[in-house]
């Protein structure tokens, strides 16, 4: 799959043998990033600035951003 959002495209997308899909973002000279949706409910983003973002599907979520700083949330 190939596509255009508001400030990137897609590049590639798939199934991994997990059964968690992936997808490869360009955003132009800002980089590439990349996410995956599990088939556990959890999904993980990654980011051109080095930010990450993960989430478990189960109340749980983490950010950490550029420069390293976590946040953490059990969603309670």
């Amino acid at each position: 799959m190939t596509g255009k959002d508001s400030d990137y495209t897609y590049t590639s997308s798939g199934t991994n043998s997990q059964g968690n899909h992936y997808c490869s973002r360009d955003h132009g000279d800002s980089g590439s990033g990349y996410h995956y949706s599990n088939s556990n409910g959890s999904y993980y983003y990654n980011n051109p600035d080095g930010s990450t973002y993960y989430n478990s599907g189960n109340g749980y979520s983490q950010h950490t951003s550029s420069d390293g700083n976590v946040t953490k949330s059990s969603g309670k």
